[in-house]
């Protein structure tokens, strides 16, 4: 087990302080938490502030719970702001960063318009992400290729988490205790601080991806296939993409997440097709295509396999469209 977790927020011009503090209190709070859950052996939870230094083009840090000149970031949290979107020019002086982080597996997480951050990095391309609906327009507008889906107040989509409200950092704050240290320290977390538990999570939300394993080519099949939903991938073109001859990229694959290939695409399809059943009146077989599946009674099959629930039976009990 690892013995520590390390979770970075984002400090930039105009950040929220409530959320970046709150952020803060709330990672120490579950840090002192997992300290004290007798007979529970937990990694210990470091929280570091990062900002970018203009003058040396680099990113400093200017906050660390667990001082080492040794980092490595599971997650990094970019807060919302005050003062409106940010400036093209502020997206751009971060977008290295944000790329190099995320290629090096870390999990790149959001609050409102902390989206814009990851959307300008070019992370969110041809890809779903949640921000407030008053600037879910703006988001669009400049970003054309990422699917605006402001209906989820956060949007898990296994490297990347975005969330809507000025003060969904409260539950995003959770959703990381609870995907590195675990849903019952998530739920005492919530309980010490007096706020509103997690809900239960949908069948089709649990799949957590590894990322932290280390295998950079493994690593960078992941973000592929996240990126296109694990449409028509055939272990071909992954092996090429890792660089890799196919029996060892299918070796290192399974070692580094657990999975083999297909069973990983599955479960990002699936996961993009309960987001549609929650929140779309699109037909199963529309639904069954649009995340890569010719065949709707194959993706019936394997959706049941996954959620334990059919399509059907899966909208019937977690749709909000009425």
């Amino acid at each position: 087990m690892r013995d520590e977790v390390e979770i970075g927020v984002l400090v930039y011009p105009e950040v929220q302080a409530a959320a970046l503090y709150g952020l803060t209190d709330l990672f120490a709070v579950a840090d002192r938490v997992a300290g004290a859950l007798a007979g529970q052996p937990l990694p210990r939870l470091r929280v570091s502030h990062w900002q970018l230094d203009e003058s040396a083009g680099a990113m400093q840090v200017l906050h660390d719970s667990r001082p080492s000149a040794e980092h490595r970031l599971n997650a990094l949290v970019v807060p919302p702001s005050l003062g409106g979107a940010p400036t093209a020019a502020v997206l751009e002086a971060h977008r290295a960063h944000l790329r190099q982080w995320h290629g090096s597996g870390t999990l790149l997480a959001s609050v409102c318009i902390g989206a814009f951050f990851i959307a300008a990095s070019g992370l969110l391309d041809e890809r779903p992400a949640s921000t407030h609906w008053n600037y879910s327009q703006t988001l669009a507008q400049r970003y054309p290729r990422v699917r605006i889906e402001a209906h989820f107040a956060v949007l898990d989509d296994g490297d990347i988490i975005t969330s809507a409200g000025l003060m969904a950092w409260t539950e995003l704050g959770l959703r990381l205790v609870e995907r590195f240290m675990g849903a019952a320290l998530a739920c005492e977390t919530a309980r010490y601080l007096a706020v509103q538990p997690l809900p239960a999570a949908l069948p089709g939300s649990l799949f957590t991806p590894r990322l932290d394993h280390g295998d950079e080519a493994v690593l960078r099949v992941q973000h592929w296939l996240q990126g296109n939903a694990g449409h028509s991938v055939s272990v071909t073109a992954m092996a090429a993409c890792a660089g890799l001859e196919a029996r060892t990229f299918l070796r290192r694959f399974r070692a580094a997440t657990g999975l083999r290939p297909t069973q990983y695409c599955q479960q990002i399809r699936v996961g993009r097709a309960c987001r549609q059943l929650e929140i779309t009146r699109r037909s199963v077989d529309q639904i069954a295509w649009e995340v890569g599946y010719q065949d709707p009674r194959a993706f019936r099959k394997v959706f049941q396999a996954v959620t334990g629930l059919a399509p059907s039976q899966y909208r019937q009990r977690f749709n909000v469209c009425g």
